[in-house]
């Protein structure tokens, strides 16, 4: 059995490649190994599948086509089984839907071919700081000025009201109290609170943002949640 361990500032981990171009997973699993990982390579999706579903892994990397089961459905079945094993989807499929559909199949990043391995590796790092981070840090309870968020009953109240959130809703608030009085930028709202390791070119922050902000600050005198031109959000009894 393979476990993370930590080599200085790396993080060597047990990954698993998936990927049928024999050249491109030679050169990523020598770059890996030499990056401190243990690494295992298969290179067809039905084989991909069973080897992830008996085996522990850290990480998975995964091309996107396969022969056999492609890498869609690779996830979808793993997700299905309850793994909740990160995977770095992989492919020359680069249009904002193909990396849409990837994400919502189950993949936690996408990176399209062909790639600098430099990136490859930075978004392995970045995915594994992320895994290693407790999901609900510190207290259950949490307070900006008269803004309180109750974790367990999953309760949201200003100045003793009641507000109803819908799930992002609640998940976007959460992460604002969490940095309270520190300014957020998109992009970490983007990884933090939709998942997403791209920006997917849409207003969907400014739609939340705009909706939280009704239900929170509305018939307030003190305003709480404030946009701060060019650098992104802060949660705060003052900018």
């Amino acid at each position: 059995m393979f476990g993370t361990a930590y080599l200085g500032d790396t993080v060597s981990m047990h990954i698993l490649v998936i990927e049928d171009d024999r050249d491109a997973a030679a050169y990523m699993v020598k770059g890996l190994t030499e990056s401190g990982h243990v690494v295992e390579h298969v290179a067809n999706g039905n084989d991909g599948l069973g080897q992830a579903l008996t085996s522990d892994f850290d990480m998975m990397v995964v091309d996107r086509m396969l022969p056999g089961l492609d890498g869609l459905s690779i996830i979808a079945a793993l997700r299905a089984a309850k793994r909740s094993t990160p995977v770095l989807i992989l492919s020359a499929l680069g249009e904002v839907d193909d990396r849409v559909d990837g994400l919502r199949a189950g993949g936690d990043d996408y990176l399209t071919k062909p790639y600098a391995f430099s990136e490859l590796l930075a978004r392995i790092d970045a995915l594994s700081r992320r895994r290693q981070q407790p999901e609900s840090p510190g207290t259950s309870k949490l307070k900006v000025f008269d803004l309180e968020m109750d974790l367990v009953k999953h309760k949201v109240v200003r100045d003793g009201k009641s507000i109803s959130l819908q799930p992002r809703e609640f998940r976007l608030l959460e992460y604002l109290m969490r940095h309270k009085g520190q300014v957020v930028s998109r992009t970490m709202l983007l990884e933090q609170v939709w998942d997403y390791n791209f920006d997917p070119q849409t207003n969907v922050i400014d739609v939340h943002i705009s909706r939280l902000r009704n239900k929170i600050d509305k018939d307030h005198s003190k305003p709480l949640l404030h946009t701060v031109r060019g650098a992104g959000y802060c949660l705060s009894e003052s900018v």
